[in-house]
């Protein structure tokens, strides 16, 4: 129990909240093809030490399936970490550039995003947040690939009773 005082609850009287996701990533290539996937998922919100985190598993429909994703969400970033059957960190900051490894079965890429916008939402308490929208431009070993966006939406898991 003694971990469990450092995370503080968001959005219901439990420290961690289970909630659904709608999660939207897009990208158009430059012929200007556009390929967007929609995922509906069940994953988890809390926030520890001032950081808020989002929490879900990859499926099939987003190629990732056996991954795990987990969204850090602080004050002027989000840094997106994939575990499982791949392996990925990745800043986003409004403006700036982030490089990393992106790891699959079929073997290691360098990529890079540009930030070129991020926005969190949050509550009307200003408290939980419920959804990220990030726009960036995506470059694999140094050559520009694709524009893109994620957009991450959190509701309540009625299911649950939350």
């Amino acid at each position: 129990m003694k971990g469990l005082s450092l995370i503080k609850p968001l959005c219901g009287n439990t420290a961690v909240d289970q909630v659904l996701l709608t999660v939207i990533g897009s990208q158009r290539d430059a012929q200007g093809e556009e390929n967007t996937i929609e995922l509906f998922t069940h994953g988890k919100r809390y926030a520890k030490n001032g950081v808020d985190y989002i929490t879900y598993q990859e499926t099939e429909i987003s190629g990732m399936e056996g991954a795990t994703t987990l969204l850090k969400i602080y004050g002027d970033h989000v840094i997106l970490v994939r575990q499982g059957s791949v392996e990925q960190r990745q800043e986003f900051r409004t403006g700036e550039r982030s490089s990393s490894s992106y790891t699959t079965p079929f073997g290691t890429m360098n990529i890079t995003v540009r930030t070129t916008r991020l926005t969190v939402a949050r509550a009307n308490d200003g408290g939980c947040v419920t959804g990220v929208h990030i726009e960036y431009e995506l470059e694999i070993s140094g050559q520009w690939q694709s524009a893109n966006t994620l957009h991450v939406t959190v509701q309540g898991d009625r299911k649950n009773g939350h």
